[in-house]
């Protein structure tokens, strides 16, 4: 009876999981609804204001060339790590660990590299291994353009200032539900294209060409962080909402195995007090 006690609480523990992962799996689908639909609105914008960066960037010459664009010896090396603040989902955040040291690891093996986490759960591990210059873990509470400008306004001042030489940003890439991919994107210098098509393009410019430089690139930085922090939004509740449904169908399985396993054991015990009762019968009858 022992055995059937112990499955019992076994089928009612997994039972009680598989209910928090279901609920998990539905809050993180409604989620996701959401955080996809803000990062695929916000794509066609984003690109066609780094082309038309790009476009520009072609015909700089000397005189208007951007401080941003200034290209510098690197010596120190800030990596803007982009995680979440919660677990349960998959991979999500060891992906970005492991990205941020293979990346220090072949380019910036002999770099001064310092740590901006965005997200308590990358930080958790990678400052055992870097010098954090930053936290933040409160963005994601309310994750709008004014606030990523804020921390785009200091990477900026950080990289101008000469603090930093180099800049990069490490998050997950939102394809779909099931499917995301660690990319790390040079933030600062911006790099100047010089195509031979880029360099033909004739644009007019009203007002001057430095002005709208200056208005254009800090824009286009900001723009360009905010996209990859509602990539990584929307990232990590695809991986959760994934990672749920599979621990809702592995506690499903598990279930019903221990329910098979509980009746097979009910059955033998059974089947043990009949045949005690009936050789107790068999015995006094003798």
């Amino acid at each position: 009876m022992a055995n059937l006690k112990e499955l019992r609480s076994r089928i009612t523990s997994v039972s009680s999981t598989m209910q928090i992962t279901s609920a998990m799996k539905m809050v993180s689908a409604a989620k996701l609804s959401k955080a996809q639909d803000a990062i695929e609105s916000m794509r066609p914008y984003s690109q066609k204001l780094s082309q038309l960066l790009q476009d520009l960037s072609a015909t700089l010459d000397d005189d208007t060339s951007s401080k941003y664009a200034e290209q510098r010896e690197v010596q120190k090396v800030l990596v803007v790590a982009i995680s979440s603040n919660r677990g349960l989902a998959g991979a999500f955040n060891a992906n970005i660990i492991k990205g941020v040291k293979n990346a220090v690891a072949k380019e910036y093996s002999n770099k001064d590299v310092h740590l901006y986490s965005i997200g308590k759960k990358a930080n958790d591990i990678l400052k055992r291994s870097f010098k954090v210059y930053k936290t933040n873990t409160e963005i994601f509470e309310d994750l709008s353009f004014e606030n990523v400008s804020v921390i785009a306004e200091d990477l900026m001042e950080q990289f101008l200032e000469g603090n930093y030489d180099k800049i990069v940003l490490v998050y997950n890439h939102f394809k779909n539900a099931a499917t995301q991919a660690v990319l790390t994107e040079q933030f600062l210098p911006i790099p100047k294209f010089e195509t031979e098509e880029e360099k033909q393009l004739d644009y007019i410019f009203e007002p001057s060409k430095l002005e709208i430089v200056k208005d254009l690139i800090p824009k286009s930085l900001k723009m360009q962080l905010y996209k990859a922090l509602r990539d990584s939004f929307a990232s990590e509740h695809g991986a959760r909402m994934t990672a749920m449904h599979k621990a809702t169908e592995n506690a499903t399985e598990l279930r019903d195995s221990l329910k098979l396993s509980y009746n097979k054991a009910r059955q033998a015990s059974i089947t043990n007090e009949i045949l005690e009762i009936v050789g107790g019968a068999e015995a006094l009858n003798n």
